[in-house]
């Protein structure tokens, strides 16, 4: 793919992920949460020259640390979710401010990442940047999912998921 187009897709999944997030979603865990992930990997992957050849122990470097915040953004996002049970058992989810500030954290990082290996003359490729956000999205997908299965709730933020407080339903009217 050229620098437009990994721009783009970067650009639409960052876009449709951090909208839906603060939209109440229901939380499927039968469903296959991984694909999306995996298949930004594999794009991400397929292209070459994620490593600058003249710059690659720096490119490396900033590779592993891009990945490391994508891991930190993605498990943060998922510990600041909500999740809530309705009484006739659905789960559902959705971001809080505080996953509002984890969004804002990884950006900074990630633009100081980038300004980093631009002070080092290091060329950087979209693809690292779509295989961070693939990571982001399976790191957050799988911890919401084990939340999901093993109860854990939100924090003390409030009712969330197998607390014993009921929430109003959010299905919409008929």
């Amino acid at each position: 793919m050229s620098g437009l187009v990994d721009a783009l897709v970067i650009t639409a999944v960052v876009g449709l992920v951090i909208t839906r997030q603060f939209r109440a979603s229901r939380i499927d865990t039968d469903r296959r949460w991984w694909v999306l992930p995996v298949v930004l990997g594999i794009l991400a992957l397929r292209e070459p020259g994620m490593i600058d050849a003249g710059h690659q122990m720096a490119a490396v470097l900033l590779l592993a640390a891009e990945i490391l915040i994508g891991l930190v953004t993605g498990a943060g996002w998922a510990w600041t979710t909500r999740i809530w049970a309705e009484a006739d058992g659905v789960v559902w989810s959705r971001g809080s401010r505080a996953s509002v500030a984890v969004w804002a954290v990884g950006i900074a990082l990630r633009a100081g990442l980038y300004g980093v290996g631009a002070a080092l003359g290091v060329r950087q490729e979209g693809s690292a940047l779509l295989l961070a956000l693939a990571v982001t999205l399976l790191v957050r997908s799988g911890v919401l999912a084990w939340r999901v299965q093993t109860g854990r709730p939100a924090g003390a933020h409030g009712p969330a998921y197998r607390d014993a407080v009921s929430r109003p339903t959010l299905k919409e009217p008929a």
